[in-house]
C-alpha cells in the first residue's frame, strides 16, 4: 500500500508501494524508527538506535538495464540512487541514470552529498537538476541549506532568480533558505532589502523566516534596534515567539550590552511555558559578562542546577569571564582551576581571558604568571597569548620582553594568522625594530594573510613616527583602495607633515579620502588643507575647498585665498572665484578688484573677462577706488575711450549710492 502524509504548507507527500519487500535482520535489538516531522516542507526520518550495532539488507538487488522513458520499480531506483552516490563519474551516471530518476530520489543524493560535505557533487548535481528541470522546493531549499557559506551570495540569489515557478518563489522553505545563506555570509542589509522584496511578491513569512533574519542581528552595528523592528513586525502578523527565537533575542542583547532588556525577555519566555535550555542560560550569562555583574552570574547558575542543567565548558567560561569582567581575580583562578580538573582547560582560551583581564587591570606581572603557567601545562596554543602579553608588554613599555616574545613565537611556532602578526608588528614599531617591521610585512606576503584595518593603522604611525610620511601616505592609500576607513585623528596628521615636507598634492588626496568617506570631519581641517593648497601654488585645488567648503573657513583665510588667487591663479576663473565669495557672503575688497584688473590690463586677450568683472560689480554693489578708476582712464585704449566712459559712469553712479 501508498504511505500517505497529511499535507503540509499544501504539498502532498506520497511515497509508491514497496515492492518486493526488503527484510532488515539485528545483531542485537531493533533500532526504534521515531521522531517523524513535517518541517519547512521537507519529511525528516531519523532513526535512533543505541543498541543496534549492524544493518544488514538480505536481498540482493540486481543491477538495473537501461531502460529510458520507462518507468522503473522502487528496487530499480534505489539501486541507480546508490550507483550515483557511489559514482567515481558523476557527469556519465547522471546521464545514464539521472533522467530515470524521480525529483525525489534525485534529493535523496542531494541530502547524501550535503550530509557527506561532498560540495563539488552537491553543485554538480544540483546544476544537472536545474539544466533536466528535476528540481522542487525541496531541491532548492536542501541545496542552499548544504552549501552554506560555501555557496556565495550572488550564487544564491542567481539560484533564487532563475526560479520560474511563482508559487516556488515565495515558497517559505525556499526563501528561508536563500535569506539564511545571505545572513550567514554577513550580508544582512542585502538580506533585508531581498526580504522586503520577497513579502511584495507574496511571501507569508512564518517564524522560521524570523528567526534567521534575527540572527543576522548579532552581529551587527545596533542589532538590538534591528531585531525590535522584526519582532514587531512578526507579532503584528499573528506569529508568536517560540524558544528559539527567544534564545536568539538573548543572544542579540547581550552582543549589544542590553542586560535589562535580556532579562525581560527570558523573564517573558518562560511565563509563557517555554523551558529554558542551556543556550537561554548561556546568552543571559553572556549579558552579564557585558558589566561583570557576577552576582546575577552566581544566582543564575544556581537557578539552572536546580532545574536539572549542568552547566557546560561555555557557560563555566563565560561565568569566568564575568568573574573575570568584575575584577575578582581570586576566584577568577579558582575557577580556572575546576576548569582544569573537569578537563576544560586544554585549549588556551581560558588563561587568555585571564592574562587579558589582568593586563588590562595593570597586573602585567601576575598576567605573565599566567601565561608561564600555562606554557608549562603544555596546554594547546594557536597563538593567542602570545599576541594578549605582546600586547599587554607594549601598553607597559616594556618593548625589550614584547620583542623577545614576538621572536620566540616565530621560532616555536612558525605559522601566524592576522592578530598574531598585528601584534608583532606592533611590538616591532613601537620599539623602532625597522628591519623586524619589514620583515614581518614579508611574512604577510608569503602567508598570502590579507592586512586588517589594525595592520594599516599600525604601519601608518610607525612611518609618521620615522618621518616617512611618503610611505606613510601610499601605505594609506592602499589602506583606502582596499575598502578600509582611516581614522580623522591619522588623515590630520599626515595631512600637516606632508604639507611640511612639501608634499602638497599628497595631502590634498588624503584630505579628499577622509572627506568623501563616511566619517565625521573636523570642520578647521578645511581651514588647514586650504592653507597647504595655497603654498603650494594649487590654486584650483584651494577653490574646490572654498567653494564646497566656504562656510567652515574664517574670513581672514577666505581673503588670503582670494588674494593669491588673483595673483598667481588661473586667470580665466578669478571672475567665478569673485562670484562665489560673494555667494557665500562674503564682501569683496577694492584691493582684490585693484589687482584683478591690473591684470587683465597686462593681457590684452582678457578684454572680455575684464569687461565682464566691470559690468558685473554694479549690480552687487561694487564699485571702482580713484586709484583703480584712473589706471582705467590711464588704459583707456584697452577697452576704447566710449566704453571705458560708459562703464566708469555707471560705477560712478553706484559709488554715490554707496
Amino acid at each position: 500500500m501508498a504511505i500517505s502524509m497529511p499535507p503540509a504548507n499544501g504539498l502532498h507527500h506520497t511515497f509508491p508501494p514497496l515492492s518486493p519487500p526488503i527484510t532488515f535482520s539485528f545483531s542485537r535489538s531493533p533500532s526504534l524508527l521515531n521522531d517523524v516531522r513535517v518541517n519547512n516542507n521537507n519529511l525528516h526520518l531519523a532513526a535512533i538506535s543505541s543498541t543496534a550495532t549492524s544493518i544488514q539488507l538480505e536481498r540482493h538487488v540486481p543491477s538495473i538495464p537501461f531502460r529510458k522513458h520507462q518507468t522503473l520499480s522502487y528496487t530499480e531506483r534505489k539501486s541507480a540512487i546508490d550507483e550515483i552516490q557511489q559514482s567515481s563519474d558523476l557527469g556519465h551516471d547522471l546521464e545514464r541514470l539521472g533522467l530515470m530518476l524521480r525529483v525525489q530520489d534525485l534529493n535523496i543524493i542531494l541530502r547524501h552529498f550535503g550530509k557527506l560535505d561532498r560540495r563539488q557533487e552537491l553543485s554538480q548535481l544540483f546544476d544537472w537538476m536545474q539544466k533536466h528541470q528535476k528540481v522542487n522546493i525541496s531541491s532548492y531549499s536542501g541545496y542552499m541549506k548544504f552549501m552554506g557559506r560555501n555557496l556565495s551570495p550572488l550564487k544564491a540569489l542567481e539560484v533564487y532568480d532563475s526560479i520560474k515557478d511563482e508559487s516556488m518563489r515565495i515558497n517559505a522553505s525556499v526563501c528561508n533558505s536563500v535569506l539564511s545563506c545571505l545572513i550567514k555570509n554577513g550580508k544582512f542589509e542585502s538580506s533585508m532589502r531581498r526580504f522586503e522584496q520577497m513579502k511584495k511578491d507574496g511571501l507569508k513569512a512564518d517564524i522560521i523566516t524570523y528567526s534567521t533574519l534575527l540572527a543576522g542581528c548579532t552581529k551587527i552595528e545596533d542589532g538590538y534596534s534591528k531585531a525590535l523592528g522584526l519582532v514587531q513586525e512578526l507579532q503584528f502578523n499573528g506569529l508568536e515567539l517560540d524558544s528559539v527565537t527567544y534564545g536568539t533575542l538573548l543572544a542579540i542583547c547581550a552582543s549589544n550590552k542590553k542586560c535589562r532588556e535580556a532579562e525581560e525577555y527570558f523573564e517573558r519566555m518562560k511565563d509563557e511555558g517555554h523551558s529554558p535550555n542551556l543556550f537561554h542560560y548561556s546568552s543571559l550569562l553572556n549579558a552579564y559578562s557585558a558589566d561583570g555583574d557576577y552576582k546575577k552570574a552566581d544566582k543564575l547558575i544556581e537557578d539552572m542546577k536546580s532545574s536539572g542543567l549542568v552547566p557546560n565548558k561555555v557557560m563555566l567560561t563565560t561565568l569566568l569571564k564575568v568573574y573575570i569582567r568584575g575584577g575578582l581575580f581570586e576566584r577568577s583562578r579558582e575557577l580556572l582551576s575546576e576548569l582544569e580538573v573537569m578537563g576544560y582547560a586544554q585549549e588556551e582560551m581560558p588563561y587568555c581571558l585571564l592574562m587579558d583581564g589582568l593586563a588590562k587591570a595593570g597586573q602585567i606581572q601576575e598576567a605573565k604568571d599566567v601565561f608561564n603557567d600555562m606554557m608549562k601545562k603544555h596546554v594547546k596554543c594557536d597563538g593567542y597569548s602570545h599576541s594578549i602579553m605582546i600586547s599587554a608588554f607594549c601598553r607597559g613599555g616594556l618593548l625589550d620582553e614584547a620583542k623577545l616574545l614576538a621572536d620566540n613565537y616565530e621560532a616555536t611556532y612558525g605559522k601566524y594568522d592576522l592578530v598574531v602578526l598585528n601584534t608583532m608588528l606592533c611590538a616591532y614599531c613601537r620599539a623602532g625594530e625597522m628591519e623586524s617591521v619589514v620583515k614581518t610585512m614579508k611574512k604577510l606576503d608569503e602567508a598570502a594573510i590579507v592586512p586588517d584595518w589594525n595592520t594599516y593603522h599600525i604601519l601608518i604611525r610607525y612611518f609618521c613616527k620615522q618621518k616617512l610620511y611618503l610611505l606613510a601616505y601610499r601605505t594609506l592609500q592602499d589602506m583606502h583602495k582596499k575598502g578600509h576607513q582611516p581614522v580623522e585623528e591619522i588623515c590630520s596628521t599626515l595631512i600637516y607633515h606632508l604639507g611640511q615636507a612639501s608634499a602638497y598634492a599628497e595631502a590634498f588626496s588624503v584630505y579628499n579620502i577622509l572627506r568623501y568617506s563616511k566619517r565625521t570631519m573636523c570642520k578647521a581641517l578645511h581651514e588647514k588643507i586650504l592653507f597647504i593648497l595655497l603654498t603650494g601654488q594649487l590654486f584650483k585645488d584651494a577653490y574646490v575647498v572654498v567653494k564646497d567648503n566656504g562656510k567652515f573657513i574664517s574670513q581672514p583665510a577666505i581673503k588670503k585665498f582670494v588674494m593669491s588667487f588673483v595673483k598667481l591663479g588661473n586667470i580665466n576663473l578669478v571672475n567665478d572665484v569673485f562670484k562665489t565669495i560673494h555667494n557665500s557672503d562674503f564682501t569683496l575688497h577694492q584691493d582684490m578688484f585693484h589687482m584683478a584688473i591690473s591684470r587683465y590690463l597686462t593681457q590684452p586677450e582678457k578684454k572680455d573677462l575684464l569687461v565682464q568683472l566691470l559690468e558685473w560689480m554694479p549690480g552687487q554693489g561694487y564699485f571702482v577706488d580713484s586709484t583703480t578708476r584712473n589706471l582705467l582712464l590711464k588704459n583707456s585704449d584697452f577697452l576704447g575711450r566710449q566704453l571705458t566712459a560708459n562703464i566708469l559712469s555707471k560705477q560712478h553712479l553706484v559709488s554715490k549710492k554707496g
